[in-house]
């Protein structure tokens, strides 16, 4: 039977709503009632006892915020009546002990993946295209729509045909009101049956700025040159930018120095013409799918699967359905041998100290606190703090203060001991939960658990966002079941039936594993992948939450 209410830890001094409530209603929980004094929205809290002005408020057992004026039970929580709070944290010796999931049911599970010569695998095979600057986006944009719309990758038809119609009834004076969207089937058949897509990186760097954001760029792009799921590379570079060809070659060799993906470079300048440089790209790269196209999918144990961890456009149940889910999920990948990668470092902002406690090596946690406060610090300087960090929609949705959002957040990660902390574009090279430094910012982030070794990131939203990656494959997971219904064609799974009560967070960790097995061998697609949703945003180092 379904709760109204949820207390997520026995410290606690506020309930969560599961549904509406409205003012009047006397809730009882664990022998105590509470006549509620507001309406109750679901997703947001009511407090359980009588606090003053600079009283802590405690959630997930964590400070997640001070009272701004007396307060009284059956009160809701309000940006009003709270402002964030959070503890201060330091290393300190813990033995923290860690119960791994039962993972008999996938012991002897594998996915089917493509195998690279370095040992590592992949969960899918593109072919990427990567601009040195911004300078050449244009000409990756012309490439792009070429190789896509004759080699099958297109997603743009069914609206180019719907233009086409809306042009006819002009062209012959008809009402276009008349004139109706529909999808049809418009989806070509691809050419090359074992390359997954052809991927564009474009962005807006690599001159002007400054040199260091060019070599940060520079990591970047050599990251994912190098990442188990792409199979080649094509690189236009203009020639005279801060970001020289040389640079990219020289980090390239440093992540991986037995590099050896064929690697296609054109310099404009160095061409005769435009044309030249877009011809022999294409021809060259055609040349190029043909021989990757030759590799196939083969059986690959669990272990050599990377997982990433987001969530975005969160709501008030995302710390207690999909968040904690996938959280289960992660917990079963550690516990089976493989990657597990937790980011956005605004969004850790309050259960750093359990984290620090959860990490074993001390240089490990020293790292994570020396990147924390160097973030915190930047952004202070900047004006900012991380308490700005809930959107206007994670505050209508009950996220009142950053750190209510950050210790949902971190349920991503499951429960597992840390085992190692990355700097920005740092690969992920052992079994276990890593963290990764980057913003909290949905695209920024997902380009950097990519740049680290991601193969697969789990995406949990309660708002709906249509982010994707260009070479991870990224699974939207919804955190309620209206979300679910109503964006479809977004959303890949469902965690509603947590909060309904009809299935255990354990339950639903391990359908989303089974998903993701799925999704690692290519029988299903996720949505942002069918969409084409290849989005990349490169992080300069500045201030973003």
């Amino acid at each position: 039977m379904k709760n109204n209410v949820l207390k997520v830890h026995p410290s606690d001094n506020v309930l969560v709503a599961l549904q509406d409530l409205e003012k009047g209603a006397v809730i009882t929980y664990d022998g105590m009632a509470t006549t509620l004094l507001e309406n109750i929205p679901a997703k947001h809290k009511f407090f359980l006892q009588s606090l003053k002005e600079g009283d802590d408020v405690i959630m997930y057992g964590v400070l997640v915020g001070k009272a701004q004026s007396a307060l009284q039970p059956g009160n809701l929580m309000t940006t009003a009546n709270v402002k964030h709070a959070s503890s201060g944290y330091g290393y300190r010796a813990a033995h923290y002990l860690w119960q791994p999931p039962d993972v008999s049911k996938f012991q002897n599970r594998t996915f089917d993946g493509y195998h690279r010569k370095d040992g590592r695998v992949g969960t899918a095979n593109y072919w990427l295209f990567i601009p040195t600057v911004f300078c050449e986006n244009r000409n990756l944009d012309v490439i792009k729509e070429a190789l896509h719309n004759q080699l099958g990758y297109a997603v743009t038809a069914k609206y180019k045909n719907f233009v086409h119609e809306l042009a006819e009834a002009y062209n012959k004076k008809e009402d276009i009101e008349s004139v109706k969207f529909t999808a049809g089937n418009t989806k070509n058949a691809r050419l090359f049956k074992n390359i997954d897509g052809i991927k564009f990186l474009n962005h807006q760097g690599g001159c002007g700025g400054i040199r260091q954001d060019a070599a940060v760029l520079s990591k970047l792009l050599a990251a994912y040159a190098d990442h188990p799921n792409v199979a080649g590379v094509t690189m236009l570079s203009l020639g005279c930018q801060n970001l020289q060809v040389q640079d990219f070659l020289a980090d390239l060799k440093t992540a991986n120095p037995a590099f050896d993906k064929p690697l296609l470079i054109f310099e404009q300048q160095q061409s005769q013409s435009e044309e030249q440089l877009i011809s022999d790209a294409i021809k060259q790269t055609f040349e190029g799918l043909i021989e990757a196209n030759k590799l196939h999918r083969e059986p690959a144990t669990l272990d050599k699967l990377t997982l990433g961890v987001k969530c975005g456009g969160s709501d008030g149940f995302s710390g207690l359905s999909a968040n904690p889910a996938v959280g289960y999920t992660a917990d079963l990948l550690v516990a089976l041998g493989g990657k597990v990668l937790l980011a956005e470092f605004p969004e850790l902002c309050g259960v750093e100290q359990n984290l620090i406690d959860r990490t074993a090596d001390k240089d490990k946690a020293e790292k994570f606190i020396h990147l924390m406060h160097r973030y915190e610090d930047m952004v202070t300087q900047a004006g900012s703090s991380f308490s700005m960090n809930p959107s206007p929609g994670n505050i209508k949705d009950g996220l009142i203060t950053d750190a209510i959002k950050s210790a949902g957040a971190a349920k991503k990660g499951g429960t597992s001991p840390v085992v190692d902390v990355l700097d920005y574009t740092e690969q992920a090279t052992k079994p276990g939960l890593s963290l990764v430094c980057t913003p909290g910012n949905d695209v920024e982030a997902t380009t950097g658990k990519a740049a680290s070794g991601a193969t697969l990131i789990l995406f949990t939203t309660g708002l709906g966002t249509p982010t994707g990656n260009p070479v991870c494959p990224t699974i939207k997971v919804a955190t309620n079941t209206k979300l679910a219904k109503r964006m479809a064609d977004i959303i890949d799974i469902d965690t509603g039936p947590i909060i309904e009560g009809e299935k255990s967070i354990g339950q639903m960790g391990e359908e989303i594993l089974e998903y993701c097995i799925e999704a690692a061998s290519g029988h299903v697609i996720p949505k942002a992948v069918l969409l084409n949703q290849d989005d990349f945003i490169p992080w300069k180092r500045g201030v973003s939450l």
